[in-house]
């Protein structure tokens, strides 16, 4: 009896070391796996880095950032007015399609989620967020371009717009669906509007993630070429005129990398350095101001 009493607790303890080392192989399996991948795709990231880099800052100078784009074969030229239309439109577009998309991600959010209004706002959202960026050009295009005749920043802008505001509209809705409904009802009780819980509580409590999306929307369309291709198309010189043809950086990159002349590959190269330099440092800004804020 005694014999039998002492052989099933050892049984079970050998049973269970089993199981345990079992689980600890599992467990380097996946974490291998794990670290193999990361590894392989901060090798890619990392190579990227370094020949933006290496490229990008051979062919900066002062030059690039006061000198109109060059003819091919020209022993100076820059990228003065690609770097202007780009910061013009893209500051535009940002400015039209966020504060659409954080009202839109609200209702979605606040108001609509058990809404017909609310389920086609989304579905058609989800539509807009997974189509190719040529798509809403083409569709840009024949709205404005084609009717007035002429490329334009206006229509780049509208189309950089257009691929602004899914991305917020998603990121809105799902950082304030994050947002404990303890909070909302504490407001409530102490009688709060619900437009001042709103404004005052969950988007000041999910303020971090909504300006996590204006930043990912900003980062897309910096280097967006095929909505710009169908809409502003590019020019050679400086202009400030909206409704006339205007440069830009992704469509620069994309004339001057194809091209077979080496300034305009040193050209497109420094504009390659410029946008990675500029959202890199969007995103940096952004994380060390809101930090401890939220």
């Amino acid at each position: 009896m005694s014999t039998a009493a002492n052989s099933t607790p050892a049984g079970m303890n050998a049973g269970r070391q089993a199981m345990h080392r079992k689980r600890k192989r599992v467990n380097a399996i996946a974490l291998t796996l794990a670290m193999a991948s990361m590894a392989f795709g901060l090798f890619w990231l990392l190579w990227i880095l370094f020949e933006t880099v290496r490229q990008g800052m051979g062919g900066l100078n002062l030059a690039t950032f006061t000198e109109m784009t060059p003819p091919p074969m020209a022993e100076t030229g820059g990228l003065a007015n690609a770097i202007f239309g780009s910061v013009a439109m893209v500051g535009l577009a940002t400015l039209i399609g966020t504060p659409i998309g954080i009202l839109a991600g609200i209702y979605l959010a606040e108001y609509g989620q058990k809404t017909w209004l609310g389920s086609a706002v989304r579905f058609i959202n989800d539509i807009l967020l997974s189509a190719p960026s040529i798509v809403v050009g083409l569709f840009i295009y024949g709205l404005v371009v084609a009717r007035m005749h002429s490329f334009s920043g206006i229509a780049g802008v509208m189309a950089l717009a257009l691929i602004v505001m899914p991305v917020v509209i998603r990121q809105t809705e799902n950082m304030l669906s994050l947002i404990p409904n303890a909070l909302r009802e504490a407001a409530y009780a102490l009688g709060t509007p619900k437009w001042k819980v709103i404004t005052s509580v969950t988007l000041k409590a999910a303020r971090t993630g909504v300006l996590t999306g204006i930043l990912l929307a900003l980062a897309r369309i910096s280097g967006e070429t095929a909505p710009l291709l169908f809409t502003a198309l590019s020019n050679q010189f400086w202009t400030s005129d909206m409704s006339q043809p205007m440069a830009s950086l992704p469509v620069t990159i994309f004339k001057f990398a194809m091209s077979p002349y080496e300034n305009w590959q040193k050209l497109a190269w420094a504009g390659v350095f410029i946008i990675t330099i500029g959202v890199l440092l969007l995103n940096i800004l952004a994380r060390v101001f809101f930090k401890n804020k939220h």
